[in-house]
């Protein structure tokens, strides 16, 4: 073989090898913090990450968001919304009218059965900022508080126009069944932004993920029983470009003559749920809509929300208590479409 030829073959294994030494690693940054009554975290992947910009970022659209989304802070847009007590129309901001829309999207086809302005029960039922001296309302003050709940009836949002308005002056909106989601999906953006295609954005457990982790695999996100004393994983699945988000109720509850009371209320009965299912975990494209339908099936309840999954084709996880076989006993059921994205 000619000289040439024989060199010319070295130099480009040579140059492969010499580049070889030259490869980093991805780095691994992770932000956390409080927002929305809540934690956050996010785990950033990549080269030549800036923390200190990627924090920015992150701090600054959560900012944003909470301007817009948060029912705790008086001067919020949606705060400012329901002390107002003209029934005019009024200018919204894109970001409202998106996450309104999508609420919307979901109280349609549940029925009702997820509704943002469910405030006069959160109240009544004292799991608002409020307690009344009596945990247990009358049959009266719930039908009562009913007549302020229903947001097909007393909202009126023209996307188009980016104009939102209410039709009772008291009429106020809540958006603690979907803001979070939204606010995750909000910081992913920020994150790509900045040039960011691996990642995880986790506030108070709705999360999404992009990419790859660290070790080059799939996001594996635990499933927690919904046990809040003893904080086990019932279910560890993978999760890659999607949203999730997971709906309880045995943190937030009270017991009242032994009976137990759970914050998760149905919009349409006025009163809270009574059936077995204590978790719903949701996978969707977003964490928005992850964090709107997995409130909604916990409203649904198992049975109600499996067939409602089958026809919308959701990716949904029940845990119900197993009353039959104990207090810590638990039954599980997936729809079709949670099997077929995890394998469970």
């Amino acid at each position: 073989m000619p000289k040439r030829f024989l060199l010319a073959l070295i130099l480009p294994a040579a140059l492969l090898l010499q580049g070889c030494w030259f490869v980093s690693e991805p780095e691994e940054v992770r932000l956390s913090g409080q927002t929305m009554g809540t934690t956050y975290s996010v785990i950033a992947i990549g080269n030549d990450l800036d923390q200190a910009a990627l924090s920015e970022a992150v701090e600054g659209t959560l900012a944003s968001v909470n301007a817009k989304m948060s029912n705790w802070d008086p001067s919020s847009e949606v705060s400012t919304f329901s002390t107002a007590r003209s029934t005019a129309p009024v200018r919204v901001s894109p970001e409202f009218a998106h996450v309104l829309t999508a609420a919307n999207d979901v109280h349609e086809k549940t029925g009702g059965k997820f509704d943002v302005t469910l405030g006069p029960l959160i109240e009544l039922w004292g799991f608002g900022p409020r307690k009344p001296e009596d945990p247990v309302p009358s049959d009266d003050a719930i039908e009562k508080a009913l007549d302020g709940v229903g947001q097909a009836r007393l909202l009126t949002l023209d996307a188009a126009a980016g104009t939102l308005k209410k039709s009772a002056p008291e009429t106020g909106i809540n958006l603690s069944a979907i803001a979070k989601g939204y606010g995750v999906d909000a910081v992913a953006a920020a994150l790509e932004g900045a040039g960011v295609d691996r990642y995880m954005v986790e506030i108070g457990g709705d999360l999404v993920t992009k990419g790859e982790n660290a070790k080059g695999e799939a996001w594996r996100i635990g499933i927690e029983k919904p046990d809040a004393a003893a904080q086990r994983v019932q279910l560890i699945v993978p999760v890659s470009n999607l949203g999730l988000a997971t709906s309880g109720d045995y943190r937030n509850y009270f017991e009242h003559e032994g009976k137990r009371y759970s914050h998760i209320l149905d919009p349409v009965a006025g009163r809270p749920v009574s059936h077995h299912t204590a978790s719903v975990t949701v996978i969707a494209q977003n964490a928005m809509l992850a964090d709107a339908w997995a409130t909604a099936m916990l409203v649904l309840g198992r049975e109600n929300g499996l067939e409602l999954a089958e026809a919308h084709k959701l990716a949904v996880f029940f845990i119900d208590r197993d009353v039959q076989a104990g207090a810590d006993a638990y039954m599980t059921a997936a729809s079709s479409a949670f099997e077929a994205l995890t394998g469970n």
